[in-house]
């Protein structure tokens, strides 16, 4: 949770600068007709640190219609943190992984405490994982083989799947297909074109768009939002990243949710009520949120 994660951002999958302007956040959007989840957050990079922090964070996300959020992991010491996190307040669920990124040194004390932290019951998946060549940090072969490894947890604990893949379509797709992928597979900021959307979605993995998907430069993934089913579509704001449309650069948080959604109504033709709905229903379905424990 150090100053590294909000200054070099290694889960962007653009070049974002979450502290533009002074880390001035966009103003709240209007509020959503009907609930919605955001589906991939780091509560702990937008600077959240204890239960007061996270209280008012998802506040903020409630007042525009954003309920529920699961908060991401990308090594050991946030994968404790959001796996807390999740039960100082009924809104927040967490995910637990090491990044890829943060693989180089991926030991057995590592796999335990993740596996032990994988099974609690508000830690709705097992994630992010995956594949990262645009950054250096952790070699290829090392990234690989903790991605094998969490497959298998995915599989053993019964969780979805939560997938980082940057620059590395092929492998990733190769390497669930040899391993056999569990029975729910989340592609986190889907980042690839039409075509490689249509082979997930036939797959019979979820998608899940952040921000950039409202950016206008982004032609193929804007194409590739268009042919994704309604129940196999999530979105989320990788937040403090990836900030959508028209407040790129600024610091992300799940109450900008909403202006990423409607981007994306408007993209597809779709009723917005519908929509909200449906990813919802998709969020619940694929985290199994309503068979939680209450707190």
């Amino acid at each position: 949770m150090g100053t590294d994660r909000r200054l070099i951002a290694p889960d962007a999958e653009h070049s974002e600068k979450p502290l533009a302007r002074n880390g001035e956040r966009p103003p709240a959007p209007e509020p959503l007709p009907v609930p919605a989840v955001d589906a991939h957050t780091h509560l702990d990079a937008i600077g959240c640190a204890d239960a007061e922090q996270v209280r008012a964070a998802v506040d903020r996300a409630a007042a525009v219609g954003v309920t529920r959020v699961v908060t991401v992991a990308d090594d050991l010491a946030s994968a404790r943190w959001v796996a807390r996190a999740a039960t100082w307040d009924e809104r927040v669920f967490a995910a637990v992984a090491l990044h890829p990124t943060r693989t180089a040194s991926f030991d057995d004390a590592d796999r335990t405490a993740i596996e032990e932290l994988a099974r609690q019951p508000r830690v709705v998946a097992v994630g992010e994982t995956g594949l990262d060549y645009y950054w250096d940090y952790s070699p290829p072969h090392a990234q690989q083989e903790a991605f094998r490894w969490h497959i298998d947890l995915a599989k053993r604990v019964g969780k979805p799947l939560m997938i980082h893949d940057r620059e590395a379509h092929e492998d990733i797709f190769r390497t669930l297909s040899e391993e056999g992928p569990p029975s729910t597979v989340v592609f986190h900021c889907f980042s690839g074109d039409e075509e490689f959307a249509r082979r997930c979605v036939d797959a019979g993995y979820v998608l899940s768009f952040a921000g950039t998907v409202t950016f206008r430069n982004a032609r193929a993934l804007r194409d590739a939002v268009r042919v994704v089913p309604a129940d196999q579509l999530l979105v989320e704001t990788d937040a403090p990243f990836l900030t959508p449309h028209p407040y790129r650069g600024r610091p992300n948080e799940p109450y900008c949710v909403p202006y990423t959604l409607r981007d994306i109504a408007t993209l597809r033709g779709d009723d917005l009520v519908a929509l909200v709905s449906s990813t919802t229903a998709t969020a619940e379905r694929v985290f199994r949120l309503r068979e939680i424990p209450s707190l």
